[in-house]
């Protein structure tokens, strides 16, 4: 574990990263793959399993045909003109991968984690772009898709891996194909097509911090041939990473960066005849798992709260309770008319509510707590019509999107309003509704040109209508979401905070309609292809997306909404199987980022206020490249090496406080990996590892006190399958040198001083705190299917 010291200067979030030589050694010698460049895509066909098939290809020492369906239709990786990471499920499961963000290993530039406060919330940024702020209203950069359903909130996003067949990372904009709010890109869950068998697997999982997991799986025949019942169900439990040292509730320790969760799928799948095929599924999720305390990084001024020995250590004045509850429906008809023409219709209905308690500033004071609730619900539809000629491919839709994203935070300042007003408490309550209704038509064809020669263009209009009404006011007593949120608190009825988008304008009594506004998009694709032979793709494209306008859902005056942001982006592209050895995809790109919303803060933007204004506040640009090489050294030993370099620029910036970087983007990126296949008498073992590197990186672009340098982590496993295929286990150690690194985090603090030290933030007290990322682990997996 890399030691240090804390110091209230502007070096006081570092982390240093120091490689020992043990790591250095066994990154440079066992790194690479997943086999993100070895795999074979499952069909309902397979009847051998998955993982053995893969070993068997690797023992003839070749590369593999990667299928992806990155622009809606089912294509070779290598054919496919866009920057994109296809990870498969059998590679998953070999390297002992649990949730969605473990991804980001593997793809260049990416940044998948799990934000501060909770375990299910997402952060997600892709070649530097995406969204921090997880509050209702504000809309993601980097799209969630599972089974081409859209998963329009951050919180729930952290998927576990269950049932999946692979999982795409899109990098760069995706508003021709997959629309508003894929900016920096989009990540696509796919889940497995039933083969029509009766098939079952069970395994169960035991690790470090007591973790016990169990997940089971299968599909049984209904019909023969016709219809299928599929499940699958997981209960994923752990032990916290640290504890809460002291709680003004009830005095006593409790889990902090625990895991309580279990998730359940259920389908049905219909196949009439060869070219009908539906699916209806349902999903449900509920996590249970303790609210994350955070990491002071300085001591308290108002109370006893030193920084605590442990990064996962806290303290809070709230109760640890947080729960994420998500359900949803989807379904899909797909009919193939004939050999060249198929029409899907694709459609969800989901909905999710999280309450949780965020202490931010960490204490057993009411110093800053923000109690919060969260509600969302969505409706989905969307036509889609694919037609592949004998020198052209066209996809196009239609697509409707309706949902209604609410919620309410209650800022709790109470030991200031004691110690300045004398008052009871003193509470910011902020609440309110931001609706959104749009529809799309999109078209993408790729057409050939000459015989090595094709163009691909795309284009899609969107028009979308938003709906908000914000009440934000203040109460001179602390005041919480509901009855019994704390021990003995009995909320009062009616209305308690002014309302401010939606306002009594004239003076009537009666409260002015919601604001409301429109915006209009047309989001273009233009691409090149050569084909220099058959192994080699030469592309260059420009593509536009844009992420939804909106309003501040914090508004404390009658606020207009702000537009759209908008990415232009180029991006030149070179995909190569040298032999059957040797494959490198590389990928030159550049973007212009404008109109991006921020809040304007009020006062200094020194944190010592709530004062806020959403506005288009800023132009950036970037640049960089993306790198994916795969090597087959013999019949057994596959490395792969993957890196990102970003490069950003500041074109115009009327943030307050000004921006000064990135968030949660560092400018290099690199994963070094290595798979070792073994054919025993007693079975296939894989052995797996990985030396995963980020450079340095801010966790807000507006302020470096919350900076973390660059990292490592090192990463084993081995994964083992019987010669019958039933029988199969895996054991994994992850960030085996026990790094500590930021994930998150919260800045309340005032200028320095005349001696350098920071001064107080709003509450009162110096509230700079940090969220780490995951300690080191070890976990056994044991499993049997049929």
């Amino acid at each position: 574990m890399t030691s240090k010291q804390l110091l209230p200067s502007r070096d006081i979030a570092s982390r240093s990263f120091k490689a020992t030589a043990c790591a250095l050694a066994v990154s440079a010698v066992l790194s690479a793959p997943l086999a993100i460049a070895q795999e074979n895509q499952e069909t309902p066909e397979t009847s051998e399993s998955a993982s053995q098939a893969l070993q068997e290809a690797q023992a003839r020492g070749t590369l593999e045909r990667i299928e992806v369906t990155a622009r809606r239709t089912t294509e070779s990786l290598q054919e496919v003109p866009i920057a994109v990471t296809s990870v498969s499920g059998n590679e998953l499961q070999n390297i002992g991968a649990q949730v969605i963000t473990e991804l980001q290993q593997f793809s260049p530039n990416t940044t998948l984690q799990t934000s501060r406060g909770t375990n299910s919330t997402l952060t997600a940024f892709i070649r530097g772009v995406g969204q921090q702020d997880p509050l209702w209203g504000y809309e993601p950069g980097v799209g969630i898709y599972v089974d081409d359903v859209y998963i329009a909130r951050p919180q729930g996003a952290v998927l576990d891996i269950l049932d999946v067949q692979r999982i795409e990372v899109l990098r760069g904009p995706q508003g021709t194909l997959y629309g508003k709010n894929t900016i920096g890109g989009a990540v696509k869950y796919v889940t497995k097509e039933m083969s029509g068998d009766t098939e079952f697997n069970a395994q169960a999982t035991l690790g470090s911090y007591s973790q016990q997991d169990v997940k089971i799986t299968g599909q049984l025949p209904i019909i023969e041939d016709q219809l299928y019942l599929g499940v699958g169900y997981a209960n994923l439990t752990r032990d916290g990473y640290g504890t809460y040292l002291r709680s003004a509730l009830d005095g006593q320790d409790r889990e902090n960066y625990n895991k309580d969760l279990w998730a359940a799928r259920v389908s049905l799948e219909y196949r009439p005849s060869d070219d009908l095929f539906f699916r209806l599924a349902w999903d449900k999720t509920e996590d249970t798992s303790n609210a994350k305390g955070g990491y002071r990084l300085l001591p308290s001024l108002l109370t006893d709260a030193p920084v605590p020995d442990k990064v996962y250590d806290s303290y809070t004045s709230l109760p640890t309770f947080n729960e994420v509850d998500l359900e949803g429906w989807s379904w899909l008809v797909r009919y193939d008319v004939n050999e060249n023409l198929e029409l899907k219709y694709i459609g969800s209905d989901r909905e999710g509510y999280s309450p949780t308690n965020i202490d931010f500033d960490n204490t057993s004071l009411d110093i800053f707590d923000v109690p919060a609730e969260y509600r969302d619900e969505n409706t989905t539809h969307e036509l889609q019509a694919n037609y592949a000629g004998d020198s052209y491919k066209i996809v196009s839709g239609l697509y409707y999107y309706d949902g209604e994203s609410c919620g309410n935070f209650n800022a709790i300042l109470g030991f200031l309003g004691r110690a300045a007003f004398g008052v009871p408490g003193l509470t910011r309550e902020v609440a309110g509704c931001n609706n959104s209704e749009s529809w799309a038509v999109y078209t993408q064809a790729s057409f050939d040109i000459t015989e090595n020669l094709s163009m691909t263009l795309g284009a899609r209009y969107t028009d979308e209508e938003k709906t908000a009404i914000v009440n934000n006011g203040l109460v001179f007593y602390n005041l919480y979401p509901a009855t019994g949120w704390v021990p003995g608190f009995v909320r009062p009825e009616g209305q308690l905070v002014p309302t401010v988008l939606g306002s009594d304008s004239n003076g009537d009594g009666v409260l002015d309609a919601p604001k409301s506004d429109s915006w209009q998009r047309f989001t273009p694709r233009v691409g090149l292809e050569y084909s220099l032979d058959e192994d080699t793709l030469i592309f260059a494209s420009f593509a536009q997306g844009f992420k939804s306008g909106t309003f501040n859902p914090r508004a404390e005056q009658n606020e207009p909404g702000v537009n759209p942001e908008i990415v232009d982006s180029y991006e030149l592209g070179l995909k190569r199987d040298w032999n059957s050895q040797l494959r490198t995809n590389l990928t030159l790109f550049s973007y212009d980022h404008k109109d991006r919303q921020y809040i304007a803060v009020g006062g200094a933007g020194d944190g010592t206020t709530l004062n806020q204004s959403l506005q288009n506040a800023a132009e950036t640009a970037g640049s960089g490249l993306e790198a994916e090489i795969t090597y087959v050294a013999t019949d057994n030993l596959t490395f792969d090496f993957s890196l990102g370099i970003l490069n950003f620029d500041i074109k115009r910036n009327d943030v307050i406080p000004p921006l000064i970087g990135l968030s949660n983007s560092p400018e290099h990126t690199a994963n070094l990996a290595a798979t070792y296949v073994l054919d025993t008498d007693v079975g296939y073992f894989t052995f797996n590892a990985n030396y995963y590197y980020r450079d340095d990186y801010l966790l807000f672009e507006t302020s470096e006190l919350l900076e973390q340098d660059g990292y490592g982590l090192v990463n084993l496993s081995v994964n083992w399958e019987s010669v019958e295929g039933n029988w199969y286990a895996n054991l994994t150690a992850k960030n085996i040198t026990d790094e500590e690194y930021l994930v998150g985090g919260y800045n309340f603090v005032g200028p320095e001083d005349a001696s350098g030290n920071l001064t107080p933030g709003l509450g009162g007290d110096t509230t700079l705190i940090g969220y780490f990322g995951d300690p080191r682990t070890v976990h056994l997996t044991v499993g049997y299917r049929f």
